[in-house]
């Protein structure tokens, strides 16, 4: 036998716990604890928790905790009562509010426990124990390896004992596993429900209170979802129009950024076009991002002309670094997504005369979709 707690614990309207850190979340709920019992006194009904009553509303009780290899002998207490608990995790004895525990130390495995109290009418009476007043109530609490069975109360002596009896053998009869079902399918609808509700709620206020079609709901997160909120009509005609269509409008996105930053005259950077509207992997240094950019930002051929930020806060932007990516996202394997940052791209390249871009892009997307016949 060992002798896990022996001294004086706390207790707060007239209760204290034993958690299994693995069980069931544990709500306080004193009814669903006791529900089907005989006895009222240790509540084991809810799977990983035990719900134990003292006859002391507040104050120190005694308190022993004992762990035995087989079933101990009757040691005597006034009120006694016997449940099964089965620990998977850490077990520990909790007080109200969870300001002091104790390890039970218990292995995992199923036990039969036996609740003892003493005194219990005495600690009712007193209600509260102040520090310096005697000991009234005291409790022992047993566990040993055994399989689960029916609760039962071995003696009761004290009316406070017989009041929580009553208690528990008045509560309606648990629910069956039918009603348990419908209540976790229930419960389960109502969380699917409520989390569609976010979901669209969410949806709505990134689109401004308007949702935009279902296509364009479909996208993944990127740079065409992006752009549909400044013109859902285009990225909607140029989803309806197929792959094929937004990877030539792509490239064509490319060419106006370039034309609009007067880079598609200058010989390497038109041959970077050339290999894109081919399909061909880009030529060096397009190759290599950082050689590219290096020499554009060195090349004496290259035009600097300002444009305004996209944050719109300033007007010292390179128009030729806001149009280069255009090329780079024109030739990605995705065809949404190449469309998607190449207009990201011209868009920042035109700046103050996007009007004047989306017409544009607009106009070449009918060209290419006349040429293959879809809406």
């Amino acid at each position: 036998m060992r002798t896990v707690l022996a001294g004086d614990v706390h207790v707060h309207y007239g209760q204290i716990y034993v958690h299994d850190e693995r069980g069931a979340p544990f709500e306080g709920d004193l009814a669903a604890c006791f529900t089907g019992q005989r006895n009222g006194l240790c509540g084991a009904a809810v799977p990983g928790h035990l719900f134990l009553i003292t006859g002391l509303h507040t104050g120190d009780v005694g308190f022993t905790v004992e762990v035995h290899e087989a079933g101990p002998p009757d040691a005597g207490g006034e009120d006694v009562v016997e449940v099964s608990f089965h620990a998977e995790g850490r077990t520990v004895l909790v007080t109200w509010g969870g300001e002091d525990w104790w390890d039970l130390e218990l292995p995992p495995g199923g036990y039969r426990v036996r609740y003892s109290g003493t005194a219990m009418d005495a600690g009712r009476a007193r209600d509260t124990r102040l520090g310096g007043e005697p000991r009234q109530d005291s409790y022992l609490l047993q566990f040993w390896p055994g399989p689960p069975s029916a609760d039962v109360v071995v003696r009761e002596t004290s009316a406070i004992a017989a009041y929580w009896h009553g208690f528990a053998r008045d509560l309606p009869p648990p629910p069956t596993e039918a009603e348990l079902a419908a209540r976790r399918e229930a419960r389960q609808r109502a969380e699917e429900e409520a989390r569609a509700k976010a979901r669209h709620e969410q949806l709505l206020r990134e689109w401004g209170g308007v949702l935009p079609d279902a296509a364009i709901l479909d996208l993944p997160r990127g740079s065409l979802r992006e752009f549909a909120k400044a013109d859902r009509e285009l990225v909607a005609a140029a989803i309806a129009a197929g792959p094929d269509v937004r990877r030539a409008l792509a490239r064509r996105v490319a060419h106006l950024a370039f034309e609009r930053a007067q880079l598609d005259g200058v010989g390497w950077i038109a041959d970077g076009l050339r290999a894109l509207d081919r399909g061909l992997p880009l030529p060096p240094p397009f190759d290599d991002w950082t050689a590219a950019w290096n020499r554009l930002l060195s090349d004496p051929a290259v035009p600097h002309t300002l444009v305004r930020t996209p944050d719109g806060r300033h007007d010292n932007a390179l128009q030729q670094a806001m149009a280069f990516p255009a090329l780079f996202a024109a030739a990605h394997e995705d065809e949404s997504e190449a469309l998607g940052q190449a207009l990201s791209a011209a868009g920042h390249t035109y700046a103050g005369d996007r009007p004047e871009l989306l017409a544009q892009v607009r106009a070449a997307l009918a060209e290419l979709t006349s040429r293959t016949g879809r809406p």
